[in-house]
C-alpha cells in the first residue's frame, strides 16, 4: 500500500495542515484511492456501514434525545413555496410550532419581495428561532453578483447583521475544473474566505452534493473531496455534510473509473475530524438501484439511511452534542410543511439506545 511518503507533495500538505490530527495517515491513504479503515475491515460499503454498528452498541443503554434542544433546524429552501405564498412570518410560526430551533437561509428574500435583514432577524427572535447559517454563491462572471468571490465584504456584513454564526456555499469547488490542481486553487480561495469570516467571528463552510466525491480527471486514483479536505485549513474552512448526497456518492463513486473498488463510509469522514463538521443536512432516501443515484429522496424517517446510528456516533465525539447542528432538507417535497412537521417529529423521537 502506498503511503504519503511516496507522494512528497501530498505528505507536505498533510504536515502543513495537520490534517485530521492522528488520522492523517489514514486520510492520506484515502487520497491515494485506497479504502478507509472501516471499509477495509468490512470489505464493503453499505448504506448502513459503521453507523449500523454504532446503532447496535447504542441499544445497550437508554438516554436523552439524540438531537439536543437548540440543535434542530431546517434549510428554508425546503419551504421556498410556502415562504413565497405565506411569507416568512407565517412559516416561522409553523416551524416554531413543529419544534424547530434554527433556520438556514438560501437567499434572504426567496421571492417575497423586499424584506430587510433587520425584519428577518426580528421575525426569528419573535418565534424563538435562530439563524444558524446561509448558502451564498461561490463565484460569478458578473462582478456585481452576490457571491463570495465578487462581494465578500457584503456577504459577511449581511451574515453579521442577521447574527449568523456560519456562512457558506452550496457550490462545489468546480471553478477551475476537475483536476487536482484546479481544486487546490479553489481550496486556497476557500481559505481566504474562511480567514475573512473568522476575522468577523464567523465560520465559513462548504456544503457537498454527490459529485464532490468523484475522482479527479487527471488523477483517477484521487477522490476530489479528499483534495478539498487536505488543501483547506481546518481552522478556516468547515464542512456541512449533506448526509443524503454523501450516501448517493457512496453508491455512485464506490468504484474508480477502471472498475476497481473504492468504498468509503460518509460517517468516517466526520469521526476523523468532527470539529470540521458543525452543520449537517438531514434528508432521507429509499435505496433504489433502478435509479442513477441509488436512492429516492423521501421525508426524514421514511428512508433507509441509519440516522439513529449516525447521530449516536457523532454525539459521542468530543463536544458532539454541543457543537453539531442538524438541518432538515428535502429538495422537492410534495407538501413542504408536512415534510417539515413529519421530519421534526421523527428526529425529536429518537432516543439514545431506544427505538424509532
Amino acid at each position: 500500500m502506498k503511503s504519503a511518503h511516496d507522494h512528497p507533495e501530498l505528505a507536505e500538505t498533510l504536515r502543513r495542515r495537520r490534517f485530521l490530527g492522528v488520522a492523517a495517515g489514514a486520510t492520506a491513504a484515502t487520497v491515494l484511492g485506497t479504502a478507509t479503515a472501516a471499509a477495509a475491515q468490512t470489505g464493503t460499503a453499505s448504506p448502513t456501514g459503521t453507523a449500523s454498528q454504532t446503532a447496535a452498541e447504542a441499544r445497550t443503554g437508554r438516554g436523552g434525545p439524540l438531537v439536543p434542544r437548540g440543535h434542530l433546524g431546517i434549510q428554508l429552501y425546503t419551504l421556498r413555496d410556502q415562504v413565497q405564498s405565506l411569507g416568512f412570518a407565517r412559516v416561522f410560526q409553523e416551524l416554531a410550532r413543529y419544534g424547530y430551533d434554527q433556520v438556514e437561509f438560501a437567499g434572504y428574500t426567496q421571492g417575497t419581495g423586499d424584506i430587510t435583514l433587520k425584519r428577518l432577524r426580528r421575525l426569528m427572535r419573535d418565534n424563538g428561532l435562530r439563524g444558524i447559517g446561509s448558502h451564498v454563491g461561490y463565484y460569478s462572471d458578473d462582478p456585481k453578483a452576490y457571491t463570495f468571490a465578487t462581494n465578500l465584504t457584503q456577504v459577511l456584513d449581511d451574515a453579521e447583521e442577521l447574527g449568523l454564526p456560519h456562512v457558506g456555499t452550496a457550490s462545489g469547488p468546480w471553478r477551475y475544473g476537475t483536476t487536482v490542481d484546479g481544486w487546490k486553487r479553489c481550496a486556497e480561495e476557500f481559505n481566504t474566505y474562511g480567514a475573512a469570516a473568522r476575522a468577523r467571528g464567523l465560520k465559513f463552510y462548504q456544503h457537498n452534493h454527490a459529485e464532490e466525491f468523484s475522482f479527479a480527471t487527471d488523477r483517477p486514483d484521487v477522490r476530489l473531496y479528499d483534495v478539498l479536505l487536505a488543501e483547506t485549513d481546518p481552522e478556516l474552512v468547515h464542512l456541512e455534510m449533506d448526509i443524503y448526497w454523501a450516501y448517493v456518492a457512496q453508491y455512485r463513486f464506490g468504484r474508480k473509473a477502471d472498475g476497481s473498488p473504492a468504498p468509503f463510509e460518509p460517517l468516517d469522514y466526520v469521526l476523523r475530524a468532527p470539529h470540521r463538521y458543525p452543520l449537517f443536512h438531514v434528508k432521507d432516501g429509499e435505496h433504489d438501484e433502478t435509479v442513477p443515484d441509488g436512492y429516492q429522496m423521501v421525508d426524514v424517517g421514511d428512508g433507509d439511511i441509519d440516522y439513529r446510528g449516525f447521530l449516536t456516533a457523532v454525539g459521542r465525539t468530543h463536544g458532539g452534542r454541543r457543537d453539531h447542528h442538524w438541518l432538515v432538507e428535502h429538495d422537492q417535497p410534495a407538501d413542504s410543511l408536512t415534510t417539515a412537521r413529519r421530519s421534526a417529529r421523527y428526529l425529536r423521537s429518537l432516543r439514545c439506545g431506544g427505538r424509532g
